[in-house]
């Protein structure tokens, strides 16, 4: 195994509607002409089928009140967070990973190939299942994106905050929906309350963590491989690998997948994942 060095990094600093109007249309139109005084009455028109004049009261049963619309934004209420059997399946001993309804975290630090195998893995099931990354997401932000490449700050620290609740959201909406997700981020161990706990808090106390960490020479690799702010220095990289190695001993379950491509790191999430259904982690 590859321990890795560097030193730790310096945890990033914590920083400490308007009202809508209502608008009804005005019944008056300026243009239309009254009756002349002293004219004789025209008579009023006969009310349209089914309308009722104000203070009517139209014959027959009172009519009950009309339900609500339904909901078409394709929100549902949310379950209790957690990994969800698929409808018509009882749960067995062991859950088949591969069948099975998991909201799973795959941790690592930058390069270690969490985005390539989550994907993978997503996209190689046999139930629906959904990638999310934390990345992704931060990325949604143009205009005023705080890159944490130019210096961790308020800005930075909200942004990820931010990605990491609306990533959350999105896996339980998932999960009411019956379709799995494999979320990644780089969480940290010496940041429990911000990093685990979290996920924990977003998604639910059913959610899965796994650590993938291999060794820092192939992390530094694949990190000069990539483009744009995903590209961090070797110095970088070296701190943040060194914060990873605290993962072990944590009891969380890590795959060093420093001799393994894409399709073998995740046949084995998937034996790590059927250890972690029927054994849960504590964490």
């Amino acid at each position: 195994m590859q321990h890795a060095v560097g030193s730790p990094l310096p945890p990033p600093h914590q920083p400490g509607h308007g009202p809508g109007a209502g608008w009804s249309p005005a019944a008056h139109h300026p243009g239309h002409p009254g009756p002349h005084q002293g004219s004789a009455p025209v008579p009023a028109p006969p009310p349209a089928p089914g309308f009722a004049p104000q203070g009517a009261v139209p014959p027959g049963p009172p009519h009950s009140p009309a339900p609500p619309p339904p909901d078409t934004t394709g929100h549902v209420p949310l379950p209790p967070g957690g990994p969800v059997t698929m409808p018509g399946t009882a749960p067995a001993s062991a859950p088949d990973p591969a069948t099975t309804t998991l909201a799973v975290l795959l941790i690592g630090p930058a390069g270690a190939g969490k985005t390539s195998v989550a994907k993978y893995w997503a996209e190689h099931r046999r139930v629906p299942t959904a990638h999310i990354s934390l990345d992704d997401v931060r990325e949604w932000v143009r205009s005023g994106f705080a890159d944490p490449q130019s210096g961790w700050n308020d800005n930075s620290e909200a942004q990820y905050r931010l990605a990491r609740r609306t990533c959350g959201f999105a896996a339980r909406n998932f999960l009411a929906n019956g379709i799995s997700c494999i979320l990644d981020d780089a969480v940290f161990p010496d940041r429990p309350v911000v990093g685990l706990g979290g996920w924990k808090r977003h998604v639910g106390p059913g959610l899965l963590p796994v650590v993938l960490l291999p060794g820092l020479e192939i992390v530094l690799e694949r990190n000069a491989e990539r483009s744009g702010n995903r590209r961090l220095t070797d110095e970088e990289v070296a701190r943040i690998h060194g914060r990873m190695a605290g993962w072990y001993g944590s009891g969380l379950p890590i795959i060093d997948n420093s001799q393994l491509d894409v399709p073998q790191t995740a046949r084995v999430l998937d034996d790590v994942l059927a250890r972690s259904i029927a054994s849960p982690p504590s964490w």
